[in-house]
């Protein structure tokens, strides 16, 4: 299903194994690779786009040997492999690991696309300063994010967790949907011709559909609602990176969160490709 020659490829999947600011529950550092082991059991065609995954169209690079004791250094290593697949024109997929991991990508992205905007689907803002005296944390990771882009460019969907200060700091400068994904159709029209950088917390949907996540939050989104919102963005958007971020496979022992995982992987790398 996966491609073994870099060349033809036009998405470039990769792993950043990685959850040392994990603040709950850790085992996000095992989710790339519980996605890459359970990937090749699913169909190539999808029922829902009436498509089948091509087998040149992506590049497994597999996962990044990341440092688990340096934030910075394991960052610095995710920009940089993610500027190679941009420098090589292709698009990057990022697999995480814990939801910081999204910033090494992003920083790699925005340098590309100066005019990058991003679209966030998660159960939490993640728009803190910084959680227990450090700014690199996951809880922080889209502050971060804001930091590069600045005011209006950061798009929220899903949000039902964060520090009240968290959602008084976001007033003005983020767009954040509670609860759902009310009003992405709008976000959607008015980033028209515009870069977007797709991440997707799985904690988004809710615990008793996804329960294998460091820290679930009641209240979240079918699955069935989540695939719309990532096709009608695949679709839509000019999309130049995504990542999904955030499952822990060992907290699901049923193995159904893995298994969301990668049909929603399909799903989206099939809407990518036909573009």
């Amino acid at each position: 299903m996966l491609s073994r020659d870099f060349d033809p490829a036009r998405i470039v999947l990769f792993g950043a194994p990685f959850d040392s600011t994990t603040s709950f529950r850790p085992g996000a550092r095992f989710g790339s690779r519980a996605i890459r082991q359970e990937f090749y059991g699913l169909e190539t065609y999808s029922p829902y786009q009436e498509a089948v995954l091509s087998d040149s169209a992506v590049f497994d690079g597999g996962d990044l040997e990341l440092p688990m004791g340096s934030s910075e250094a394991a960052l610095e290593m995710i920009r940089g492999y993610t500027q190679e697949v941009l420098e090589a024109d292709k698009l990057p997929f990022l697999l995480g690991g814990e939801h910081l991991v999204t910033l090494g990508a992003v920083q790699a992205v925005a340098a590309r696309y100066p005019d990058l905007h991003i679209i966030h689907f998660d159960a939490h803002a993640d728009l803190r300063d910084e959680y227990l005296g450090v700014r690199l944390s996951h809880a922080s990771v889209i502050r971060r994010c804001w930091d590069i882009l600045g005011d209006g460019r950061v798009s929220q969907f899903g949000i039902r967790s964060g520090d009240r200060d968290e959602f008084s700091w976001g007033q003005g400068r983020v767009h954040t949907q509670l609860f759902d994904f009310t009003g992405l159709g709008h976000v959607l029209d008015t980033l028209a011709g515009k870069p977007v950088y797709l991440t997707v917390d799985l904690d988004v949907m809710d615990p008793s559909a996804f329960p294998g996540t460091g820290t679930p939050e009641a209240g979240g989104v079918s699955f069935l609602e989540l695939l719309d919102a990532v096709l009608a963005v695949c679709r839509q958007a000019d999309i130049v990176g995504v990542d999904f971020v955030e499952l822990a496979p060992g907290l699901d022992a049923s193995g159904v969160s893995t298994a969301t995982a990668c049909k929603l992987l399909r799903e989206v790398l099939i809407a990518l490709c036909g573009r």
